[in-house]
């Protein structure tokens, strides 16, 4: 009996683990779909914001966040603020058994929720690309990924007051995703549009994207990493029944991404009269993050039907922000924000557990931390460091005032 604990012990630790290499991967994701949607001059700061944005994510979560998400706290509200975390589960506690038992180690653990926090902070790069300030945008996601994420997941994660209200959120359409989508909107309303994105008569200037093939590459890397994502927040495999829950957790997930694009496509071949690629990588992506709240209860035809309306809605979301002069280069907000929130809603009409008031409360409550301690943050980082390059860096391209050297060199200079 001891053996198969030990056996079981180390099969959840190690899917755990592989489960996090998988959201890990979605850091290449965000980084190539990111460089194929910003312009080649910019392309070389986008790609060192994702880098360095995990991380300090890895570094923060390490010294405080995760103390402060898993720490426990004697308050609902106000969670625990520690510095690191305690030891790993001894063998003994794993051999009692009973319920309460560890099956999985809290290295593990740790592992797979810090691709979580990166995951957030990586929503914020692209909307805020080709004009904010590189060490502005680090200094803040050292609040973000040690400070205002760990907060607000201990509120669910943790076991705070949305947790015991009921809000159900499997792996976090809003805890993860909404979150990050809420601390972007914020930057882009101090940050300011693009030069040259809208005109004074209101009219609309499109920006497209230097590397379609990247983009659509990124987007497909991220649709592998979310099987880690989602069907790691299962927490366990190690039995018939979660095995088979994982299964379905995969299996609901793909269809959700599927059911996305398809909507996408034709939402706007109907609207622009073309079938538009990047509307198709969002709606992939829209769809993701809706069956990310809950990947489970659904049958598939569910699933693909909740992508489906996220794919819906993102077009019509990033057309909206477009008019209201709110610039997001890669449809950050709309796909994970917008989205986000229909997740959350989505959650009812599969889960029995769920009701909208709690699901509703969950919403407004981390929309509404996020978004406000967010835009103290940048208002604060604006007037003592300034947030935004010049006009003229901004014309010449963020790789050579932020970085020093350019991604396709050969491409934009001419030798002669």
């Amino acid at each position: 009996m001891d053996a198969v604990k030990e056996l079981a012990y180390a099969l959840d630790t190690f899917y755990f683990l592989i489960s996090g290499v998988l959201v890990m991967w979605m850091a290449a994701g965000f980084a190539m779909l990111e460089a194929g949607m910003v312009r080649a001059k910019n392309t070389a700061e986008i790609l060192i914001k994702n880098i360095s944005l995990f991380a300090i994510a890895c570094i923060m979560y390490m010294l405080v966040g995760y103390s402060i998400m898993y720490g426990g706290s004697d308050s609902l509200y106000i969670p625990n603020f520690g510095f690191l975390f305690g030891p790993d589960h001894t063998k003994d506690a794993v051999l009692a058994g009973g319920e309460g038992a560890p099956y999985y180690s809290v290295m593990s653990d740790f592992f797979f929720q810090v691709v979580f926090v990166a995951t957030a902070m990586s929503i914020v790069s692209g909307a805020v690309a080709e004009r904010m300030k590189l060490w502005a945008f680090l200094a803040f996601a050292v609040v973000m990924t040690g400070f205002i994420y760990p907060v607000q997941g201990y509120w669910k994660w943790g076991g705070g007051f949305l947790q015991e209200l009921g809000f159900q959120d499997f792996a976090g359409s809003g805890v993860v995703h909404m979150c990050g989508a809420a601390a972007a909107l914020a930057a882009v309303l101090v940050l300011g549009a693009r030069n040259g994105k809208y005109n004074i008569d209101g009219s609309i200037n499109a920006i497209p994207g230097a590397n379609m093939p990247l983009a659509t590459l990124g987007t497909f890397i991220l649709w592998m990493g979310w099987f880690g994502f989602n069907g790691g927040s299962e927490l366990k495999i190690s039995d018939v029944g979660e095995a088979n829950s994982v299964a379905t957790v995969f299996v609901n997930t793909n269809m959700a991404a599927a059911g996305g694009v398809i909507a996408a496509m034709v939402t706007s071949r109907l609207m622009f009269g073309k079938t538009d690629l990047t509307m198709a990588l969002n709606g992939a992506l829209a769809g993701l993050v809706a069956i990310t709240a809950e990947p489970l209860a659904p049958t598939p035809l569910l699933a693909t039907i909740v992508g489906a309306v996220g794919g819906l809605i993102v077009v019509f979301s990033i057309i909206g922000l477009d008019k209201l002069k709110l610039d997001d280069p890669v449809g950050a907000i709309s796909v994970h924000g917008v989205v986000g929130m229909w997740g959350l809603i989505a959650v009812t009409f599969s889960n029995a557990d769920a009701t909208i008031v709690a699901q509703l409360t969950g919403l407004v409550t981390i929309f509404l931390w996020t978004f406000l301690v967010s835009l103290v943050v940048w208002i604060i980082l604006k007037a003592v460091i300034g947030i935004r390059v010049t006009d003229e860096e901004e014309y010449n391209g963020v790789d050579l005032s932020e970085c020093g050297l350019e991604a396709y060199p050969e491409f934009t200079s001419a030798k002669k």
